[in-house]
């Protein structure tokens, strides 16, 4: 009986964080349905209900609110900064793992002891190379500042590689394949959960990140911000009182397709985040 109340106390206990942790999420929600446009912090449930807000997310873009071409933006540099960063995750995480060459060691060693450093450390150097290239205010910019490092984050990826037996890769190349049909045909189908965790990474960073893109973007005009840095400008004291509940459904978009990639590749994300972690 003990054992069983301590059972049920945790739970409970569990539960009521839960609850609380899930309270302004829920304000949140029920706020894009308010006629006021505004913060009401009189009531926690609007007064009236109304789908206008989300009319005006998606069909009347003004000189302030811009919600289709921050999405649209933010999708271009998040697609494309996904592709190239797992192209060279995986070429990285496939060579360190597969392929013998000399300096191997000692390059994994400067590789991780550099992808220690954070990267706002470099922020104002690449800013000025960036700009020195006419590269800043540009999607362009953005997708190389997102991509150009990251080959090193390939030590996760690399630990799941070298749990695949050498013995395979050995067998095919005795029979003649070549690195890129080892790499197509035998790697790839044996790593998907991992390929998809490096995916979902390599997609995360760029829809989400605000930093880099208030150091890069400098322009005035809202159509060339992306998301986070458009919903942000949304909460100076001039326009919160105008456009808050648009920032509640702008906040409550980027989150419904971030929650539903993660529901499909759930799956994949979970196998790949614990079998990276076998070896490395």
């Amino acid at each position: 009986m003990k054992k069983t109340w301590k059972i049920v106390g945790r739970h409970i206990f569990l539960a009521v964080l839960a609850f609380i942790w899930l309270i302004p999420i829920f304000w949140l929600v029920v706020t894009t349905f308010s006629v006021e446009k505004g913060i009401n912090t009189n009531h926690f449930f609007p007064e009236q209900w109304t789908l206008a807000n989300y009319h005006q997310l998606f069909f009347e873009p003004d000189a302030a609110a811009n919600f289709p071409a921050w999405f649209k933006n933010s999708m271009i540099i998040g697609v494309f900064s996904c592709l190239v960063s797992s192209i060279f995750v995986i070429m990285t995480a496939y060579a360190f793992s597969f392929i013998e060459f000399k300096g191997r060691k000692k390059l994994m060693s400067f590789s991780l002891i550099l992808g220690m450093f954070p990267g706002v450390l470099s922020m104002i150097a690449m800013y000025f190379i960036l700009k020195m290239l006419g590269l800043t205010d540009s999607v362009v910019g953005l997708i190389i500042l997102y991509s150009g490092a990251s080959g090193l984050g390939y030590l996760i990826l690399k630990g799941f590689f070298d749990t695949i037996p050498t013995s395979l890769h050995e067998a095919a190349k005795l029979e003649g394949a070549s690195e890129a049909t080892i790499f197509a045909k035998i790697v790839v189908p044996l790593s998907k959960p991992m390929i998809v965790y490096t995916v979902i990474n390599s997609f995360l960073n760029p829809w989400m990140d605000f930093v880099m893109v208030r150091l890069m973007i400098k322009s005035k005009d809202a159509a060339d911000w992306t998301m986070a840095l458009g919903l942000f400008n949304l909460l100076q004291r001039a326009l919160v009182n105008q456009y808050f509940a648009y920032f509640c459904c702008g906040g409550l978009m980027i989150a419904v397709p971030i929650s539903i990639l993660f529901i499909i590749m759930q799956k994949f994300y979970v196998e790949g985040v614990t079998g990276g972690a076998v070896k490395g």
